[in-house]
């Protein structure tokens, strides 16, 4: 099953590097909104299947950081 995933991933991911080389060429505009379109759903469709494929989620520990480096430097009471 993750082999399979990882398979879509790759495909997904070659598909968006076709495309955004397609991009950098001529292309008329019918053909430059298709390709555009195309794009977007292929990230989608990436963005997906990553997100159930790698459910891990990380915190921003900044604010945390951000919040004891400034208590550290509050003064005193003297």
């Amino acid at each position: 099953m993750m082999e399979e995933k990882f398979a879509l991933l790759r495909t997904h991911r070659n598909n968006i590097d076709r495309y955004r080389r397609l991009l950098k060429t001529q292309l008329t505009e019918l053909e430059r909104r298709f390709i555009e379109k195309r794009l977007s759903e292929e990230q989608t469709a990436m963005d997906e299947l990553a997100a159930t494929t790698f459910p891990v989620s990380f915190k921003n520990p900044m604010p945390a950081i951000a919040r004891t480096i400034a208590s550290d430097r509050r003064p005193e009471h003297v």
